[in-house]
């Protein structure tokens, strides 16, 4: 519901505006990362594979821990990807940083 309409539904992104959620670093990576741009949302160029994204991300902590959690596992999971889950946990943790 709130990834699809930028990162589309086979999780490909919009070129130089919505990054790929696949085989990147940003999802198989650092999971704290990760956990704090939907957290956080994310206001800043990075680049993906190559290629400059600037869209604003909007920040997500409205969302459960468990919600959270529940969609980082199904993206880093899915579209080929094959990382370890993330747990309501580990999310409950960096919401609790702050940083």
């Amino acid at each position: 519901m709130y990834c699809l309409p930028c990162h589309m539904s086979n999780g490909t992104g919009a070129p130089g505006m919505n990054p790929p959620l696949i085989g990147t670093e940003w999802v198989l990576g650092d999971k704290e990362r990760l956990i704090n741009v939907v957290l956080k949302g994310l206001n800043e160029p990075i680049e993906i594979q190559g290629e400059i994204y600037q869209n604003v991300m909007a920040p997500h902590a409205f969302l459960s821990d468990q919600q959270i959690a529940d969609v980082l596992t199904y993206v880093r999971q899915s579209f080929g990807n094959n990382a370890s889950e993330i747990l309501p946990e580990e999310v409950e943790v960096v919401r609790g940083k702050g940083n």
